[in-house]
């Protein structure tokens, strides 16, 4: 049976062949450990990891010694959050986010609180999933200790302004961190054009191998310094000890060169296909509402909802043929409603109904053809069997 048509590149994407390529050697004839110093294998490892650290940096537009290597964009989150949340302990606990980020955002921030650790203000998203600066402003207190705010959403690609809320966080003297794993790699990201202080992003999400991550620290003005989370080993400046994941970190870095060079042109030929996807969706079948801002999103990412439809019924039709999702991989495993899309003050009947599109580096023009043409028969399929279209239709 031949493999389902990709179409859930927000959750992971395919290692691109070049990172692969970059990464073969360093499972055995330059398998060291980047410790080891008294030795070529040892030599070899550490000059790759340093690569690695300027290939992620130049990425982000980074210094090197920024860079701090991790296992994914979750564990740089929870080092970011937990980590300047201890070390500004003496200054205060209070936590700003917004209503939309992902889990490991939002759940770290729920679990400080509830221990008493911290104090947390979650800002609402306006109907697009948009975060108006003001409002994060107006949450700050003068123990406000870090702001942390997604780059794009994972479920509808919605990009915050992130510079303006960085300025904000600079005049008021509180760190600024943001997860920008679903941006880097497909816009242009710069941690001093965004006024970020830490910045968390994945290898997975840019056609690298899963399990290994990096969080940006800025170095100076202000110079950041936060509590580690793992201890042992002194790796990683002792933020994060450890023995190195030599491979994934020189697919890290393989897979930040790679996007930097094809970034531009993957963004429009993406954004391209996309539109022509939504175009055709909304042109055969009525009753389909955009989730998500209609311009400031990801070039990859739509997110719809057919309404009389339910959005697993849509996906059981579909997934010997289509790899799509309802949303985050992340909460997949749950039966609760999409919170990102019931934060944009969607009812249960758009929620339920709603399919995200992830458009990717090797999709092609023809798979959205066929995506397009099989989900308007089934959706029209499962229509016919709703009294609830009918009676809309007859309206």
């Amino acid at each position: 049976m031949s493999r389902p048509i990709y179409m859930d590149y927000h959750a992971t994407t395919p290692v691109d062949p070049g990172v692969l390529e970059a990464m073969l050697p360093f499972f055995q004839e330059k398998f060291g450990n980047p410790a080891s110093r008294n030795h070529p294998f040892g030599w070899d490892a550490e000059s790759a990891v340093a690569t690695a650290r300027e290939q992620v940096a130049k990425l982000i537009g980074a210094r090197e010694k920024e860079i701090t290597f991790t296992a994914g964009a979750s564990e740089s989150n929870n080092l970011a959050i937990k980590g300047v949340l201890e070390f500004q302990r003496s200054k205060g606990n209070h936590l700003v986010t917004c209503a939309t980020e992902h889990r490991s955002v939002i759940d770290t921030c729920r679990s400080l609180e509830r221990k008493g650790l911290a104090r947390v203000t979650v800002v609402p998203v306006d109907r697009h999933g948009c975060l108006d600066p003001r409002a994060v402003e107006a949450a700050l207190t003068p123990q406000t200790v870090l702001i942390s705010i997604m780059l794009a959403n994972n479920e509808i690609g919605t990009i915050h302004p992130l510079a303006e809320i960085g300025r904000i966080a600079k005049r008021r003297g509180v760190l600024f961190h943001s997860d920008a794993t679903q941006g880097v790699g497909k816009i242009p990201v710069g941690v001093d054009a965004l006024v970020v202080d830490l910045l968390s992003l994945s290898a997975h999400k840019i056609y690298g191998p899963k399990g290994i991550g990096a969080l940006y620290l800025r170095s100076k003005d202000p110079r950041v310094r936060i509590a580690p989370l793992t201890e042992g080993g002194g790796q990683e400046r002792g933020l994060r000890s450890g023995t190195l994941n030599v491979p994934g970190i020189v697919g890290l870095g393989k897979a930040c060169e790679i996007a930097a060079a094809l970034m531009a042109e993957e963004s429009k030929r993406l954004a391209t296909l996309r539109d022509g996807l939504q175009q055709t969706l909304t042109r055969e079948l009525d009753h389909v509402t955009l989730n998500g801002h209609p311009v400031e999103r990801l070039p990859g990412n739509l997110n719809l909802s057919f309404s009389f439809v339910e959005a697993e019924s849509l996906l059981m039709a579909l997934n010997r043929e289509i790899a799509l999702s309802t949303g985050s991989a992340c909460s997949s495993a749950t039966l609760e409603p999409s919170y990102v899309l019931k934060a944009l003050g969607k009812g249960d009947e758009i929620v339920h109904s709603s399919i995200r599109f992830g458009l990717g580096r090797f999709t092609t023009a023809a798979e959205v053809e066929t995506v397009a043409k099989r989900v308007i028969a089934e959706v029209r399929r499962l229509r016919k069997l709703s009294p609830e279209y009918a009676m809309a239709c007859a309206s």
